[in-house]
């Protein structure tokens, strides 16, 4: 109630220009509306977190400064309220309804936000996310939070405007070792060999920071990536052997491959950090295979075979070994499109 706070069931009809809500007698809706919700110059807030045990609610504020506080039963449910509610503010401008369910499948990581930053307000002890012991299958975690409420903080605080937008945030974030699966139910989901499907939208699912994550958010020693390169969806990765380009040594590395925009980075995989120790743009390189029939001027050391050599439009020459040829094979053929 808005005048009352208490909590009441109501069922609710969504009109073009307002919100009309009804008593529930005997299992039905009464013929006549309790009340309505004018939308006009109408604000609403979702995910609403001013209510800390109802993570699905959703708020609006009328015109005249008045709250709704709307609790749904499901998250799926929620979203798609909020959803349709906004289409409905803004009906009188077929433009913005356009861009909201734009929005709704897409993603762009802002270039002024950086996931340095993103993970620095997350840790914030007033406005961060609340960090929570949980129990699960008889083991106690502490310091974790779960999927979905990190999904609702990255919303609520405007790093993502949908659920899918958050979502993809959040397999960056653990892709490059900011937080990290802990439990039976999201490590489980790492398996995945899709991605987006690897960090679950789910309040059963724990995560907490990696332990290298808080170190690094009090070190001013950070190399620097621009924020862009590493905001491209994520084609391929996996680990090569490459060529250094002073000691000419070869070592392994943890290659991710992204596209929009081709960038091809590299992370030490002995380091627990979430940095590329190097990476390059992919626009204007050239990547072929190099035969196996001796060694190729400018490489050097112990060679396998399997080697294929990338060229930047820089003129840098990187030597990288497969294990196999198949393998080889795949990554050029992944690289190729992204020049």
């Amino acid at each position: 109630g808005h005048i009352v706070r208490n909590w009441k069931v109501r069922w609710f009809v969504l009109l073009q220009d307002k919100l009309l809500y009804y008593k529930i007698e005997g299992g039905k809706k009464e013929p006549s509306p309790k009340g309505r919700i004018l939308l006009d110059g109408c604000t609403i807030t979702c995910p609403c977190l001013e209510y800390e045990n109802r993570p699905l609610l959703i708020k609006l504020k009328t015109k005249t400064n008045t709250d709704y506080f709307l609790e749904c039963c499901s998250r799926e449910e929620r979203d798609s309220w909020a959803l349709d509610i906004t289409g409905a503010i803004h009906a009188g401008h077929p433009v913005q309804v356009q861009e909201l369910h734009r929005m709704k499948n897409s993603f762009k990581l802002l270039e002024n936000i950086s996931l340095h930053h993103i993970v620095e307000r997350m840790c914030d002890s007033t406005t961060g996310i609340k960090l929570t012991r949980n129990l699960e299958q008889g083991n106690r975690y502490k310091e974790t939070f779960t999927g979905s409420a990190l999904v609702d903080w990255l919303i609520s605080n405007s790093f993502a405007v949908s659920r899918f937008e958050a979502v993809t945030l959040a397999s960056m974030l653990m892709e490059e070792n900011f937080i990290k699966p802990v439990g039976a139910r999201s490590t489980e989901a790492t398996r995945y060999s899709d991605l987006s499907e690897q960090f679950l939208d789910d309040s059963t699912a724990l995560y907490m920071f990696a332990e290298t994550s808080k170190k690094n958010i009090s070190s001013k020693e950070e190399l620097q990536f621009n924020i862009s390169e590493l905001s491209g969806t994520i084609v391929k990765q996996g680990f090569l052997v490459k060529q250094g380009h002073k000691r000419k040594n070869w070592k392994v590395r943890r290659f991710v491959l992204r596209a929009d925009p081709a960038f091809l980075h590299y992370y030490d995989p002995t380091k627990e950090e979430h940095r590329p120790v190097g990476g390059f743009s992919l626009r204007g390189c050239l990547v072929s295979a190099l035969e196996d029939n001796g060694v190729p001027a400018g490489v050097k050391g112990n060679v396998q075979g399997n080697l294929f050599k990338i060229i930047t439009k820089n003129d840098i020459h990187y030597y990288i070994q497969a294990s196999s040829k198949a393998e080889r094979a795949q990554w050029i053929e992944a690289i190729k499109p992204l020049t």
